[in-house]
């Protein structure tokens, strides 16, 4: 990830964005937020997700069943001994957080578990 991204971070944003780390469950403040809008990456401003594609997963971190069109890069993590799929912002880089698939939460049987810090929301209006 380039410096000029991370240059604006806080030391948490950082954390997860930038070194792939995760912030605790239940604790970020778009968990339950479910206004209209566009949620975009917190490092570059890139669009991700459109709320219309947000959901309960209750799961603690927003899930969303759907990304914005080339938006979302997938990388394999083998990180902690799992085998998982690590979302990223296609445009900077930064880390999001994991895709799950299978699970059946939606139609589309998808989650995309994204950290609140990694997101910025824009209200539409």
């Amino acid at each position: 990830m380039e410096e000029r991204f991370i240059a604006g971070l806080t030391p948490q944003e950082k954390h997860v964005i930038a070194d792939k780390g995760t912030e605790r469950p239940f604790s970020g403040k778009y968990n339950d937020h479910y206004e209209a809008g566009v949620y975009s990456c917190r490092a570059c401003g890139e669009d991700l997700y459109r709320s219309e594609s947000k959901f309960s997963s209750g799961c603690g971190w927003p899930s969303f069943d759907d990304e914005i069109e080339g938006a979302v890069k997938r990388y394999r993590d083998t990180s902690g001994g799992m085998i998982r799929v690590e979302i990223c912002c296609s445009n900077c880089d930064g880390h999001l957080g994991h895709v799950f698939e299978g699970e059946g939460f939606t139609e589309k049987n998808t989650r995309h578990c994204v950290n609140s810090v990694s997101l910025k929301f824009r209200e539409l209006k």
